[in-house]
């Protein structure tokens, strides 16, 4: 028998209407705020992902699925959404039109992690990019847009984190400082290394001794230059006018190495270790660095499958159901004209199923109360000659006779 590969989550019924729910949810806000969608591929050349996330990330180093395929070309499954979006920016030169160029995108993407609860090898995320005009109002427009998805959804347990990682101007001058503090401490060798290549990475570490060692690290926060401090400023009082709550957190490292200024997270903790169900920031060097044009980008991803489950943690998913209507035939005759029935009802937007297989009354009305959908259509061959059906409320056993010409209205009346 096989089974799904490990770390790798089936939805099925009822838990997959959830999930479409919440993707949706999600999505519906991005399309509020003008973002229009991009279907992206799952794999891509590995080097946009080694340049565009960083070799010294985790995610390039330990996490990727890279492949040669079967023309020997080093392929890798997308670990992460804003360096494909990019790729396409610049490929189809939509970064010579109007700017900013708002995307979003829904999909699967790919990291060989050790698997726990919310972590998976797959997994899916929503994502927004916001390119080519460096304006902090943006900035706070991405975020509000985040908020406003988990907002949707009824989430009310999670915080927002956020901060500024500065610039090419002020960032070099930090990492010299940051160096100079981490060479101070007995780190090993591993985390020595990578302190030389990416000291902000040391900051991000888990481990409670290193987090012990770095608790006086000096901040980026604390030596951002007057422009990018200016910029954080705005970016929090628009948050304020948009009505959006968020706590300042000058430790915040991300995971990717792209992030400049405006940085944040979202945080739920009724998720355990797995906390982060949503994340992102500005990304000011990036499309140059991937052979485009030197325009600026802001964008998040946020977790699917974490946001359903911070949803089920927090009981405020709806009640889902299959359908609406059912049929219940009783004879050959009845069936045949409940199939057609059933096409009006779907072509006038309505779930519609029928119970299958010849079943007895009894044994349809079972099938019926197990479909979840709020109304029965009861047919049966005296039913048929007197030109009547029966529509029953399954909630309550109510069941009222109609002319079968006007079935349909009564059924969308019923609902």
């Amino acid at each position: 028998m096989f089974s799904a590969p490990r770390g790798v989550p089936d939805y099925i019924p009822p838990t997959s209407a959830a999930f479409v729910h919440v993707r949706s949810t999600l999505t519906r806000a991005a399309e509020l705020a003008g973002y229009g969608y991009v279907e992206l591929p799952v794999f891509e050349d590995t080097a946009l992902f080694a340049r565009g996330v960083g070799e010294s990330t985790d995610v390039v180093s330990k996490e990727m699925y890279t492949f040669l395929d079967r023309g020997d070309r080093s392929i890798t499954l997308r670990p992460e959404g804003t360096a494909g979006v990019m790729r396409a920016v610049i490929e189809h030169s939509l970064d010579r039109g109007q700017l900013p160029v708002k995307l979003y995108y829904a999909g699967q993407f790919f990291r060989a992690e050790a698997p726990q609860a919310g972590r998976y090898r797959q997994f899916h995320q929503v994502g927004i990019e916001a390119i080519g005009v460096d304006d902090p109002a943006l900035d706070a427009e991405v975020i509000a847009v985040g908020d406003a998805g988990f907002r949707a959804l009824g989430l009310t347990g999670y915080r927002l984190e956020i901060t500024s990682l500065g610039d090419s101007n002020c960032r070099p001058a930090y990492r010299e400082l940051l160096q100079a503090f981490l060479a101070k401490l007995p780190l090993d060798e591993a985390t020595r290394q990578r302190a030389e290549l990416n000291p902000l990475r040391v900051l991000d570490d888990k481990r409670p001794e290193v987090r012990a060692l770095v608790a006086d690290a000096p901040l980026m926060v604390d030596h951002l230059c007057d422009a990018c401090r200016e910029h954080y400023e705005l970016v929090k009082a628009y948050l304020t006018e948009l009505g959006v709550k968020f706590v300042e957190n000058p430790r915040m490292v991300r995971g990717l190495d792209y992030y400049t200024k405006t940085t944040f997270e979202f945080v739920h903790d009724g998720l355990g270790a797995q906390s982060g169900i949503g994340g992102g920031g500005r990304y000011d060097g990036l499309m140059a660095q991937l052979g485009g044009q030197e325009l600026s980008g802001v964008g998040f991803g946020l977790g699917v499958d974490r946001a359903l489950l911070a949803a089920q943690a927090e009981g405020v998913l709806p009640e889902f159901s299959r359908v609406d209507v059912i049929g219940v035939p009783l004879g050959e005759a009845a069936r045949a004209r409940l199939v057609a029935i059933a096409g009006e009802l779907r072509a006038a937007g309505v779930r519609t199923d029928l119970v299958y297989g010849g079943k007895s009354m009894k044994a349809g009305f079972k099938v019926a109360d197990r479909s979840g959908a709020r109304v029965a259509l009861v047919l049966g061959e005296r039913d048929l000659e007197s030109g009547q059906i029966g529509i029953k409320t399954l909630a309550t056993g109510e069941q009222v006779s109609v002319a079968l010409t006007d079935v349909v209205e009564a059924v969308r009346k019923a609902l």
